[in-house]
């Protein structure tokens, strides 16, 4: 090979890097990601109880823990955003992250009241560790290894804060719809402060990114649970199966449309 040739090589070797590097994990903020994102809440919310009423809670976190796994490993192997491979990762988060929470509270004993903060504190900590490393939690720039796992451990550390969060108000008298309708009016505080310059995109983000926790599995337990609980008593199956299936079809067309995927230059 000659030398010119190795030199002219060299240019399109570090741009395919450049471009490898560049290559954003997570999809563009829009609308449809927020609709995915409630879908995915409600339907871990629903399918974990589902699985440990069918398998058992111990079988059920340890199916709950090799799915979540896998997925992760998945979603770490590409290197830029594919949209099934990355919802399928968001699911298990919260089909895990549901688990988690439950087993503090069913399995151990832990109050909401205490879970809560405790969820709420390790949110805190995964931010911290993650700003002062990288100088930035904007999810624009899940660019490399190590922003990666910081954006996962954060989110499945907003998972198991909103399931605490969203039991803790269920069981103190709002009952399930009626905690829905707080977080449906909560997640309009910082969309609202966001657009009036009071609270900056980062944080007005992962503040929104947290309710919608709460706010999806609220909606899907009142779907399922029983009339004398104060639900539609539709049933943890059919609810899980019909969120399932819609969140496949928001993805389905995310995928062909790539609405959600960041603009090449």
């Amino acid at each position: 090979m000659s030398t010119e040739h190795v030199l002219d090589q060299r240019p399109r070797d570090h741009a395919r890097a450049r471009i490898r590097e560049s290559a954003n994990k997570v999809p563009e903020v829009t609308v449809y990601f927020w609709i995915i994102k409630v879908l995915t809440t409600g339907m871990g919310e629903t399918a974990s109880d589902f699985l440990a009423h069918l398998f058992g809670p111990i079988p059920a976190v340890g199916l709950g823990g090799l799915a979540f796994a896998a997925a992760l490993v998945l979603q770490f192997a590409v290197r830029r955003y594919v949209a099934w491979i990355y919802w399928t990762a968001i699911v298990m988060v919260s089909v895990f992250g549901t688990m988690a929470a439950d087993v503090l509270h069913v399995g151990l004993g832990v109050p909401y009241t205490l879970s809560t903060p405790l969820f709420l504190v390790a949110l805190a900590a995964v931010f911290a560790l993650w700003y002062a490393s990288e100088r930035t939690l904007s999810i624009h720039s899940i660019r490399t290894r190590r922003r990666e796992c910081f954006y996962w451990a954060a989110v499945l550390a907003t998972f198991a804060l909103g399931t605490a969060a969203g039991d803790l108000t269920a069981t103190i008298g709002l009952g399930y719809l009626g905690s829905a309708v707080l977080f449906a009016v909560a997640i309009c505080v910082p969309a609202l402060t966001h657009r009036m310059r009071l609270l900056g995109a980062v944080t007005a983000f992962w503040t929104a990114y947290v309710i919608t926790r709460p706010l999806g599995a609220s909606l899907a337990d009142w779907m399922a649970v029983p009339a004398k609980r104060g639900g539609l008593a539709w049933g943890l199956g059919p609810v899980t199966l019909s969120w399932t299936v819609a969140i496949v079809g928001f993805v389905v067309f995310m995928a062909v449309s790539r609405r959600d995927t960041e603009p090449t230059v």
